[in-house]
């Protein structure tokens, strides 16, 4: 039989085969409650709105709510990153912790008004 010879990996520029703000694995991790981890993954949601990366900004606002479940903020800009990526369902999850959350804010009745749209 012939041997098989060991690969090196092909060399490359120090580039992630996945782009950081696709990786997912930081929903797998453990989460504990921590607001200011949380806090800081709905600024890293933001930034990868900015830079139109809905696909991360989704995956950080969820990464928000593992550590910090009552933070309304990241509930309601996870609703409108997934109503952006055309994802119904997972919008209107989140909307509806949003309004669990925050029945009083000023985005309320707009929220509920989108609620009904996406029934």
């Amino acid at each position: 039989k012939p041997q098989l010879e060991e690969r090196t990996p092909p060399k490359t520029s120090g580039k992630q085969a996945v782009p950081p703000e696709e990786d997912k694995s930081f929903l797998k991790e453990e989460h504990s409650f921590n607001p200011l981890q949380s806090q800081k993954s709905v600024e890293v949601g933001d930034h990868y709105v900015r830079n139109g990366k809905l696909q991360g900004a989704a995956y950080r606002y969820q990464d928000a709510t593992l550590w910090n479940d009552g933070n309304a903020e990241a509930w309601f800009k996870l609703g409108k990153v997934e109503e952006k990526l055309k994802d119904p369902k997972a919008a209107k999850d989140a909307y509806a912790k949003y309004l669990e959350l925050a029945p009083d804010s000023k985005e309320a009745p707009a929220i509920r008004k989108k609620l009904q749209a996406l029934k």
